[in-house]
């Protein structure tokens, strides 16, 4: 037993002690006050009128005297006296009670520790388990669960995240995704189909309750692409609290793509190369990489095009439509890879709320609006999380749980 469950005992005993002993007290107080005659004897100079038949009728309309009041106002005092008093115990036992389950019910100082769905691995970040909790589901690519990946990208923007929000007492699982990472031996990276990934946060949910030993729900919050999975995997799913989609996308993965390449002038070079290749996998055919620029061979290589082909017949828009889920979408206005027209798109579904974020960029840190000082944030861990970002999930939190 913790010592802080100690404590809190010892202080609820104490308490308890205490209210039992007045109410006591004041009922020991009462059962002494001694009774008094309703009225006195009748005073001789009263009866004015002889005779013995006027006698009971003038015993009959005898006032008490003011001691005879007084009494009674005393103990009528004395009674309401205990009324408050039993009333108050029960609201100080209530208040102990309530002390006392928000000390025992989970650790107070955060515990940070590994945390396994099978073979998918993350970290948890919990200090109750009554608290509120969040799954945070990475964006494309390979992004590990702190928001890093092999490709130059150091935010540490999930970490800052989860740090963040248990601050604000939401406990919070950050993963690695099938493959990668922690969770290399959970199957095979390049998947056919996001089904894959929708059992993947499935098996998430399961394990965060069970790992809490809870039934409560769990909050989904999506970056980027992960945005897109928490609300394919939200359907049909009672214990999912709400959505957050950080980032998402509003229209088809190609379009965004599509704009993503003509936006960065440096892509000039390539683009009668890649809009083709998108085209066709728009159209449910695969492309033949020989001969491509091989700056566009990541993109499009042979093992994920499969997947690229499912994902592009996807509309993120009817995925939150068919969540039913209530849902906080959040776009920073600085944000080179999703626009606002997404963020506007997205929240035409129902039950749905916009948080636009000034200055925030799609790492999640705050970024001018040089292209070059934005895309310098994404291998700068030390730069902070965009300042209102954490406010505003935390209220969507506590608004939903």
């Amino acid at each position: 037993m913790s010592s802080t469950l100690i404590l809190s005992l010892t202080i609820a005993a104490v308490v308890l002690l205490v209210v039992v002993l007045i109410v006591v007290t004041v009922a020991n107080s009462l059962s002494r006050t001694p009774g008094r005659a309703a009225t006195t004897p009748l005073p001789e100079a009263v009866v004015k009128v002889a005779g013995k038949r006027h006698h009971a009728y003038a015993a009959r309309h005898v006032k008490p005297t003011t001691e005879d009041a007084k009494a009674a106002g005393a103990k009528a005092g004395k009674q309401a006296g205990a009324v408050v008093s039993i009333f108050a115990s029960f609201a100080v036992i209530g208040g102990v009670i309530a002390f006392v389950k928000n000390l025992n019910d989970g650790d107070i100082d955060p515990v940070i520790s590994d945390v396994a769905a099978g073979e998918l691995h993350g970290t948890m970040v919990n200090a109750r388990n009554s608290d509120p909790i969040v799954l945070i589901v990475p964006g494309s690519g390979p992004t590990d669960r702190d928001g890093n990946n092999p490709m130059g990208m150091r935010t540490d923007a999930y970490k800052l995240l989860a740090e963040g929000l248990i601050e604000s007492r939401i406990a919070s699982v950050r993963i690695d995704k099938r493959g990668m990472f922690g969770s290399a031996n959970a199957g095979d990276p390049n998947i056919t189909s996001p089904q894959a990934y929708v059992d993947d946060i499935h098996a998430w949910i399961d394990a965060i309750k069970a790992e809490r030993r809870s039934k409560e729900c769990v909050f989904l919050l999506g970056h980027s692409e992960g945005a897109l999975m928490v609300s394919l995997a939200a359907a049909g799913r009672k214990d999912v609290c709400g959505l957050i989609l950080v980032a998402g996308m509003g229209r088809k993965m190609s379009d965004v793509i599509r704009e993503q390449l003509i936006s960065n002038p440096a892509n000039a070079p390539v683009l009668d190369q890649a809009l083709p290749a998108i085209a066709e996998l728009e159209a449910g055919r695969r492309v033949d990489v020989t001969g491509m620029h091989p700056a566009l061979l990541p993109l499009f290589q042979p093992k994920v095009q499969d997947y690229l082909i499912a994902m592009f017949v996807i509309d993120p828009v009817d995925a939150v439509r068919k969540s039913g889920k209530r849902t906080l979408i959040i776009q920073g206005d600085r944000d080179l890879q999703v626009t606002m027209a997404d963020a506007k798109l997205l929240d035409a579904a129902p039950k749905t709320r916009l948080d636009v974020i000034p200055g925030m960029n799609h790492v999640l840190k705050v970024a001018s609006e040089d292209r070059a000082s934005n895309l310098a944030t994404y291998a700068d861990p030390s730069l902070p999380l965009a300042d209102k970002l954490i406010r505003r999930i935390r209220k969507f939190v506590k608004d939903n749980d």
